[in-house]
């Protein structure tokens, strides 16, 4: 999907694996446009569709607040299934905008078993408002995708990173427990794959149509408000505050100790003779017991840290938790506090930990 510079017009080209009926008949078919047509994050409360030349169409799209985003015109091109055209103007919300009137022109052309959607939105007032509706026409087209794509919005979605990084498993739970189908794109920290999303080139990192997200916290919000499915965080003010401090600390105060001087010093070890160097490790245990009792306070009294249902701290943890389980250490720092082996053992139990299980090795 490419923005073409121009300070009022906004060209995007879309490749949709769908036939063009299919994908034309979803801007004119009113049962269907409220499946789609808004971006990631809103829904469609109602669409009016009259396709043809003269008629009229509205859209009220709303935000996860309620706040109304209402949009309407009229047709004045509807030739199915190769060309469409309508104006567009804002009755609600597009600040600066309201009342003003845009046209939108779309050509549909068959190409490699999909359907090429070549849009032009002229009339823009400046640069600015082109670029706000550049960025959520491109989610919006995310959404087209998802729903005619056979693939679902594992046709949109890619995700980078291994199998077996805690970060990488973290995101994966997250994608499990919403339901939402992606594509996993095997790929190491600083190859060329990360850095071209990553500015520290480290993974996961998140390709949604041309939309690109970084960091997993970031990564989990992203997906648990785009999506329809069960929260990712719980909806009590002193809950959603509660998950915030877990996650800040597992990468302030737990990942140094717990995953890259403990665990990893066993997997890819650093000591003499290709060994794991024994006084990292025993540093790193010494080091893992005070983040170790936080957690047991934490989950104390309570399934999952953050309130009554899995959160993105729970996410995070878990494959943390898992790994450092694996080593004599670790098992031993676990086997003195209960309620987080009784917590971590209803993570796994979920149907997501054992969908995203890494391979072993």
């Amino acid at each position: 999907m490419t923005a073409i510079s121009d300070t009022a017009t906004l060209q995007i080209t879309r490749f949709i694996r769908a036939p063009r009926e299919k994908v034309f008949d979803a801007f004119v078919d009113e049962a269907v446009l409220p499946r789609w047509h808004c971006p990631r994050g809103m829904s469609v409360k109602s669409a009016s569709v009259d396709a043809r030349v003269g008629g009229t169409w509205r859209i009220d799209m709303r935000s996860r607040e309620g706040q109304a985003h209402v949009v309407g015109g009229r047709y004045r091109e509807v030739r199915r299934p190769e060309r469409l055209a309508y104006t567009w103007a804002w009755q609600e919300s597009a600040e600066g905008m309201a009342g003003l009137e845009t046209l939108i022109e779309i050509d549909f052309a068959s190409k490699d078993d999909g359907t090429e959607l070549r849009m032009r939105h002229s009339g823009f007032p400046s640069e600015g408002a082109r670029e706000g509706h550049a960025q959520g026409w491109q989610s919006v087209f995310n959404r087209l995708s998802d729903l005619v794509d056979p693939r679902g919005s594992a046709g949109t979605l890619t995700l980078l990173g291994d199998a077996r990084s805690s970060y990488t498993w973290a995101a994966r739970l997250g994608f499990a427990e919403k339901g939402v189908a992606y594509t996993l794109q095997p790929c190491q920290p600083h190859g060329p794959e990360l850095n071209a999303i990553h500015p520290f080139g480290v993974m996961p990192a998140l390709r949604d149509g041309s939309t690109e997200i970084w960091e997993t916290s970031a990564i989990l919000r992203y997906v648990d408000e785009g999506f329809e499915g069960p929260s990712l965080n719980p909806g009590m003010l002193v809950d959603r505050a509660r998950t915030e401090q877990w996650v800040s600390a597992v990468s302030a105060y737990m990942y140094d100790a717990l995953a890259r001087r403990y665990v990893l010093q066993y997997l890819f070890p650093r000591g003499a003779d290709g060994q794991p160097d024994r006084a990292v490790i025993d540093q790193a245990v010494r080091d893992m017991v005070r983040p170790l009792d936080a957690l047991e306070r934490g989950y104390r009294g309570r399934e999952y840290i953050g309130g009554a249902t899995p959160s993105y701290a729970d996410l995070l943890l878990a494959p943390l938790l898992t790994y450092i389980a694996m080593f004599p250490e670790g098992a031993q720092l676990l086997s003195d506090r209960p309620d987080i082996r009784r917590a971590q053992a209803t993570m796994r139990a979920r149907p997501s930990f054992a969908a995203t299980q890494p391979p072993k090795g």
